[in-house]
């Protein structure tokens, strides 16, 4: 719960921490990302290291680290301090979360296991849902920094629990760790996601965008390469992605939870900068997308049963990339908060529909024997995918407004002008001390995010055409065994 919590707890501070420590929408970007981008590249690492090693010291090593990252946070004198909180809470939550699947699975007995399991995934998702809101309400009520109690609070808890209930367990593995691999890993996954973030920001075309290409482009070929001549001993099998239900569920978790972490992203600044509304109204206003895709998450197995599960898929992800494409042409400034309602209730039944046949195609491509690596596949998937949303399509985001807003501000003094092109966060902010030139650089600043934001979504659309496409020719085939679990 922490470590799910932490993902989605600063996003409703975005425009407080922008205008605490001074800083552009690109670094308040990175402050969010640098935790998912961290935590996505050590998770298949670190959860294999801690199989090894032992599962409880590895558990109490990450909460001990997490805590103390958490703690340095919410102590933050500078954007900088910030950056390396974030950094060192991602490798703790890396260190945490493969851990506690393991335990339950290494653990409990098969008649059991399923149950266990089952609150395993509750409590997770509960844990993003209460970290919104809990945010919302203290960024409301009192001061962001209060953000990072939760998470300490939550892990001096699971600390004492740990060191009360927790059985050590380990694997005993007749293979050396895949040192080389994971290195390879972590490299293709930090070189890919600076690309990404990078690239609106500084342009496709500069040397460190092409350079971030480069190294994580040719990270990722090596680390192909270098698993399939380990085989049976490498860190990740990547022969599995010969099973279509494995790649296409893979491909379709990473690209709606990549989706779905960069449309908060850019909806929080929109109705809390845009709009004016509080965190938790914003928060609440989320709600309504957020059961429609938990009940139509319940209502896809039935549907998988009887349509197969690469029509459920397909439908989803087309209704997905209809709900991005609503928003991108329907919101406006005028418009409000109903211009996105549609939009945000479609989008969020195609995800509650592609959601759960694909998790059950990446278990279902496995034997019961393999459980464990089908749920380390899982994590990754989703945290990559997470890393990357945010990265891309709030990286268009800041880029889209800079360009909209620059044109904007002509005849708006530099002490006024210079602040608004960071983000509509500080531009807001410098309109207080604008004077006559309050009003329009205001109007300026909402109407650049709007453009940007179109950026973005129009991205994500994109994005859902070539994975429906992807499906339709490569997805799961209806005779795959689904797993029950």
């Amino acid at each position: 719960m922490a470590v799910i919590a932490s993902v989605s707890g600063l996003n409703v501070a975005q425009p407080d921490l922008a205008v605490e420590f001074g800083a552009s929408q690109s670094t308040i970007l990175w402050i969010i990302n640098l935790y998912t981008l961290s935590l996505a590249a050590l998770l298949l690492p670190l959860g294999a290291l801690g199989d090894r090693i032992g599962r409880k010291p590895m558990l109490v090593a990450g909460l001990v680290l997490f805590g103390a990252a958490n703690v340095a946070g919410g102590l933050a004198p500078s954007a900088e301090v910030m950056l390396g909180a974030r950094l060192l809470s991602g490798v703790g939550a890396a260190m945490i979360m493969p851990i506690t699947l393991a335990v339950i699975t290494s653990t409990f007995p098969e008649e059991e296991r399923g149950r266990a399991i089952g609150v395993w995934t509750g409590v997770a998702g509960g844990g993003g849902i209460l970290g919104m809101f809990l945010s919302a309400a203290l960024v409301d009520v009192a001061n962001w920094r209060l953000l990072f109690v939760l998470p300490v609070v939550l892990v001096l808890v699971a600390l004492v629990m740990t060191l009360r209930s927790v059985p050590d367990s380990r694997e005993i593995s007749g293979h050396s760790y895949d040192t080389t691999g994971a290195l390879a890993s972590v490299v293709a996954v930090v070189g890919l996601i600076c690309f990404l973030q990078e690239g609106p920001e500084r342009g496709w075309g500069e040397p460190l965008t092409l350079l971030s290409l480069a190294v994580g482009g040719l990270a990722g070929v090596f680390f192909v390469l270098w698993e399939l001549r380990r085989r049976d001993a490498a860190l990740l099998d990547v022969r599995l992605f010969r099973e279509r239900g494995l790649a296409g569920g893979s491909l379709t978790l990473l690209a709606v939870f990549g989706v779905q972490a960069g449309i908060f992203v850019v909806l929080f600044p929109f109705l809390q900068a845009v709009l004016g509304w509080s965190g938790l109204l914003s928060t609440a206003a989320l709600m309504p997308m957020a059961v429609l895709m938990m009940l139509t998450s319940g209502l896809a197995p039935k549907l998988a049963e009887r349509v197969g599960p690469k029509a459920t898929m397909a439908t989803g992800i087309a209704l997905s990339g209809a709900g991005l494409g609503l928003m991108a042409a329907v919101v406006s400034v005028d418009g409000g908060y109903l211009s996105l309602l549609p939009g945000m209730l479609v989008m969020g039944t195609g995800m509650g529909l592609s959601m759960t046949p694909s998790t059950e195609a990446i278990t279902g491509s496995l034997p019961q024997e393999r459980q464990g690596v089908a749920s380390a596949l899982n994590d990754v998937t989703r945290e990559f995918g997470t890393a990357l949303g945010i990265a891309l399509l709030g990286a268009l985001l800041s880029a889209g407004y800079r360009d909209a807003i620059t044109p904007r501000l002509d005849g708006i003094p530099e002490t006024a002008a210079a602040p608004a092109r960071e983000g509509v966060a500080t531009a807001l902010d410098a309109a207080h001390t604008a004077g006559p030139h309050a009003a329009a650089l205001s109007h300026a600043a909402r109407e650049s995010f709007v453009a940007g934001w179109q950026q973005a979504m129009w991205a994500g659309v994109l994005a859902m055409a070539a994975l429906l496409a992807y499906v339709m020719f490569r997805g799961p085939s209806r005779k795959q065994p689904l797993a029950t679990t």
